[in-house]
């Protein structure tokens, strides 16, 4: 199969899954159809489907990153030593493990082609991971603020996915909002160096979607990272991973300025 053969192959099967779904038409143009292959993608439930399926899906999305250009960290330069500042998709990263942003239910966004962290990484990894976080939460039922949890990284070019959960912010900031941002971060690098990895990608945790100030939110990330960079542990290269200039400009102002 070329890439056109297996998404119309992926977007026919997940069509003949629901009943609901019958009328639906494909449409002919090849990004209409990224799009209604994602929004299916994005709206299934966790369960188990047939190998061939999995097989045709990796096999696409591992074309599709490819296509979008993979980054390589021995290709990025430092800010300061072990540290490094990156603009760009992090589903495209290969490193050790990247972090997502996710919700206390560990499943991923069921948003279609949401633009938040949670929706993209989940995408892109391919339907065995919702599958996964789900046996995983089985018996736990929620994810509590501040903690993580550890997955494989299926079609990404990364190892492993870090999930964590990081603060809500309704009004204004707490002082426990700060502590549960901080432990969001440590829990990510504690989990990182139990199984022994070296480096690790953090998105902006808790400033999309959950309305933390990106300046405050950066602010306890570094102080965080580089508290726990001073441990004798296996992490030794920490990415900060941001999507937005204005996030990057933050990131850079506080790194230079020290």
């Amino acid at each position: 199969m070329n890439q056109d053969e297996r998404r119309l192959y992926l977007i026919q099967e997940l069509l003949n899954e629901r009943v609901e779904y019958q009328d639906i038409k494909v449409p002919q143009d090849k990004q209409s159809q990224k799009l209604l292959l994602r929004d299916l993608m994005n709206v299934r439930l966790p369960k188990k489907i047939h190998l061939q399926f999995y097989q045709v899906q990796d096999a696409y999305l591992k074309e599709e990153i490819k296509q979008k250009g993979i980054t390589y960290l021995d290709d990025l330069k430092p800010i300061q030593e072990g540290i490094y500042l990156w603009k760009g998709d992090m589903t495209t990263l290969q490193c050790d493990a990247i972090v997502n942003a996710a919700n206390s239910q560990m499943t991923g966004c069921y948003i279609p082609h949401h633009r938040c962290i949670d929706n993209c990484i989940h995408t892109y990894a391919g339907m065995q991971l919702r599958y996964q976080c789900s046996q995983m939460m089985k018996n736990q039922g929620s994810e509590p603020t501040g903690h993580a949890k550890i997955t494989q990284a299926y079609n990404l070019p990364c190892r492993y996915i870090i999930h964590t959960v990081g603060p809500i912010i309704d009004q204004q900031v707490t002082q426990h909002d700060q502590e549960l941002l901080i432990s969001s971060y440590q829990s990510c690098l504690q989990l990182a160096a139990t199984y022994g990895l070296e480096s690790i990608a953090f998105c902006c945790i808790s400033t999309g979607e959950f309305h933390f100030p990106q300046e405050l939110a950066a602010d306890l990330a570094i102080k965080t990272v580089k508290a726990f960079l001073k441990k004798q542990t296996s992490i030794k290269k920490v990415i900060f991973n941001v999507f937005k200039e204005e996030d990057e400009h933050i990131y850079k102002q506080y790194l230079t300025s020290d």
